[in-house]
């Protein structure tokens, strides 16, 4: 018998690593392609990017919220950051001049109070002094009350009303009285120690200046410290007189900075709340 004899297939060569390479090759073609994109960049365009980020981040606004920027919103935006600027500096230079008006009212006041002590000769019971948060008159309290009274005595009652007729003229500060006493102690049914002494004599004497009606009483306030801020030691006679007193301060509006803390504390107090004008 006869066998078949069959011929041998052929054998063809492995082509799968065809498929890779094209991929890598697409790959390759890409890069080139983001490369030469990148290389061609339109350089205003570009500019024009790099200003919209710059704004964004000044002015706080994400270019993601607003879209893109032109030049317009570019534009009017630093227009309104020059009109700011401008606006600024006009406050500033409007607060200077009222700084400067306010230091001629508060030394004219203190140029006429001072003429009245004179003229009355009141030179050894007031006295005034212009520093950078107040104008300050202090008045001894023997010139105002009899020994442990707080009641203004009648003849003293005009004092009080010629120091208001003269603070009359600048109704726009405000006014702070403090009462304050030496260190003997006191104990009575209506004045248990010196903090109601002080404290009365301080609301009494504000009471007088407030009967001119040209006073507005939102701008009025009364303190009293008792003998917890004396001028001078207690330990001699004169010094216990100094320290018997009743301050009026006139509060500036526009303060500077010192290292005066009872100052800076006490316009805090007298300019909470109120807006620059």
């Amino acid at each position: 018998m006869s066998r078949k004899r069959h011929e041998p297939h052929e054998e063809h060569a492995d082509e799968s690593w065809l498929l890779p390479y094209s991929d890598l090759m697409t790959l390759l073609l890409a890069l080139f392609i983001v490369l030469y994109a990148a290389s061609a960049v339109n350089t205003s365009k570009f500019e024009e990017m790099s200003r919209a980020f710059k704004t964004a981040f000044n002015s706080g606004i994400s270019i993601l919220d607003k879209g893109s920027i032109t030049e317009d919103d570019m534009l009017k935006r630093r227009t309104a950051e020059d009109l700011n600027r401008m606006d600024d500096g006009k406050k500033s230079k409007t607060r200077e001049a009222l700084k400067q008006q306010e230091q001629q009212n508060l030394e004219k006041l203190k140029k006429d109070l001072d003429k009245y002590i004179q003229k009355n000769g009141l030179s050894t019971q007031l006295e005034t002094q212009l520093n950078q948060s107040q104008l300050l008159i202090t008045i001894r309290d023997n010139a105002l009350f009899s020994s442990g009274s707080a009641t203004v005595k009648p003849d003293s009652q005009k004092l009080a009303t010629a120091i208001g007729n003269m603070l009359q003229q600048y109704p726009d500060y405000e006014i702070l009285v403090t009462g304050h006493t030496d260190n003997q102690p006191i104990s009575t049914t209506e004045f248990p120690s010196n903090w109601e002494l002080s404290s009365k004599r301080a609301i009494n004497f504000m009471k007088i200046l407030l009967q001119n009606p040209a006073f507005d009483p939102q701008r009025f306030s009364a303190i009293g410290y008792g003998e917890f801020r004396p001028l001078e030691s207690n330990t001699t006679d004169a010094g216990r007189a100094t320290n018997r007193r009743v301050e009026v301060s006139i509060l500036r509006n526009y303060v500077e900075p010192t290292s005066d803390s009872n100052d800076i504390t006490l316009s805090a107090i007298a300019n909470e709340g109120k807006k620059e004008e």
